[in-house]
């Protein structure tokens, strides 16, 4: 029997808008194409997954989550001057694109070009949403059961998706 409310264990399909205190539209599923996440497995920001439990399918709702419960606050010491050689000479770097550099122990680390003069890259290793209230409009399109392999691996399996 499929469960009848979002909770921990339980594989979920959720439709969302996601905007900005300014209305504008970050982000959005599109129809028959829902975000699918294992509730309780840290999946999705915990503001998002506490808005989430105990709702029912095909439920609606608009959750407003803080920054502290979403990406966390603007660090302005998470940005880096680095030499433009560490990119490459065929590199092509313009502000605001993403890219993603690798230290010593080979953890892959994302960073937000802020800006490049000359020989020097800044890198802006905040999330982009960091510091950001977020508005959510929610609606609960699928609940399952989670498989043993999906609990153990602490994410759900999708068709056509690799393990």
């Amino acid at each position: 029997m499929a469960p009848n409310k979002v909770q921990d264990g339980v594989v979920v399909s959720v439709e969302y808008v996601l905007k900005l205190e300014d209305g504008e539209i970050v982000e959005e599923t599109t129809a028959g194409d829902p975000l699918v996440y294992l509730h309780g497995a840290n999946n999705i920001i915990p503001g998002l997954e506490d808005a989430l439990t105990g709702m029912a399918l095909d439920e609606r709702k608009h959750v407003v989550v803080q920054p502290e419960d979403a990406y966390g606050d603007y660090d302005p010491d998470d940005i880096e001057v680095v030499e433009r050689s560490m990119f490459g000479a065929d590199t092509e770097l313009e502000v605001d694109d993403l890219v993603t550099l690798e230290d010593e122990d080979g953890e892959e680390y994302e960073a937000i070009v802020a800006d490049v003069t000359g020989n020097e890259v800044t890198l802006d290793f905040n999330h982009p949403l960091a510091g950001e209230t977020l508005h959510f409009d929610l609606k609960i399109v699928g609940l399952r059961e989670a498989t043993p392999d999906e609990l153990s691996h602490g994410h759900p399996h999708l068709p056509g998706h690799v393990h």
